[in-house]
């Protein structure tokens, strides 16, 4: 009896599940391999970049980059003792006064007129938008026969008032402010565009209690759109600094950094030491002295300007 039991009921072993399970990784691990790819591009194109040329600095280099003798702060010495380098900086300085305050106000005079419900206003956004479109080399080109003594718009403009021939690109004293009005119109679709998005961003209820209150236009200017915008402003004026201090393509195809330097900005000053005169060590001391200016501007920039931003 015992053994048809056995026979009919079987003993069934049932395996336990196992208790051991794959340890998960720690969430800065997990954190870094997402951010391998961006940690290897940027180090690559700009990590080491920037840290060879702060090497270089150091170096008296041959024409191919080669460093050949340490001379350790000698290269920025002898850049603050020369005169070319200080024409220069004086020419970088000059550059961001004429075209950062000038490049700003006129984008958001552009913008706030745009930003009004009128019929049509689509056609007058396209237009003052429309030179994100086109190259710095395009507009440069168009800029240089505009300045052309003989063919050029504006000195038919200024004979037509009775002035004088103006040569524009070859006068030490107007070519640094002609270089700037080009570069003024060149950047002023990016900087409108990004001030119209933050226009829109406002919200419609701020006017329509003001409009209630029977405030006036002006004041809705100046407590509402300005400080609403604040954050936006910030960003343009910071972008534009930055990219006037790096101001290259016009003035290669505009001026050379001529006549006699008044146009030889810093950026166009490390091209030609680098690649012109192959003076590496040189050039790299004033790419490091360019960094540290910008990095102290915009330390500054946001020390000072950020207190007065009003975010929503």
């Amino acid at each position: 009896m015992s053994s048809l039991s056995n026979e009919t009921n079987p003993v069934i072993n049932v395996e336990k599940p196992s208790t051991s399970y794959k340890k998960p990784l720690p969430n800065f691990v997990v954190g870094m391999l997402y951010l391998l790819p961006s940690i290897l591009l940027f180090g690559i194109f700009l990590f080491y970049p920037m840290i060879r040329t702060l090497y270089l600095s150091f170096f008296l280099t041959d024409g191919q980059g080669t460093p050949i003798t340490f001379v350790g702060f000698e290269n920025f010495t002898y850049l603050l003792q020369s005169t070319s380098f200080h024409k220069s900086m004086k020419a970088t300085i000059l550059f961001v006064l004429y075209t950062v305050p000038v490049g700003v106000i006129l984008a958001l005079f552009l913008a706030v007129i745009s930003n009004e419900k009128v019929r049509g206003i689509g056609v007058f956004r396209t237009l003052f938008s429309s030179t994100m479109g086109m190259s710095v080399a395009a507009s440069s080109v168009i800029w240089m026969f505009m300045y052309n003594p003989s063919i050029g718009i504006l000195n038919k403009v200024v004979r037509s008032f009775g002035g004088s021939e103006v040569q524009w690109l070859l006068d030490p004293t107007y070519a640094l402010l002609a270089v700037a009005i080009s570069t003024i119109w060149m950047n002023t679709g990016f900087a409108f565009l990004i001030l119209l998005g933050g226009l829109q961003n406002i919200d419609e209820h701020l006017y329509e209690n003001a409009d209630i209150a029977g405030v006036s236009y002006w004041y809705k200017l100046r407590k509402i759109t300005i400080p609403m915008l604040s954050p936006t402003l910030f960003f343009i004026i910071t972008v534009s600094l930055i990219n006037s201090f790096q101001t290259f393509g016009q003035i290669d195809i505009l001026t050379k950094g001529g006549p006699v330097e008044s146009t030889n900005v810093i950026v166009y000053s490390i091209y030609k030491e680098a690649f012109i005169n192959y003076n590496i060590g040189s050039a790299s001391a004033q790419a490091t002295i360019l960094f540290f200016c910008i990095l102290v501007v915009t330390i500054l920039q946001f020390k000072i300007g950020e207190r007065k931003v009003h975010y929503q």
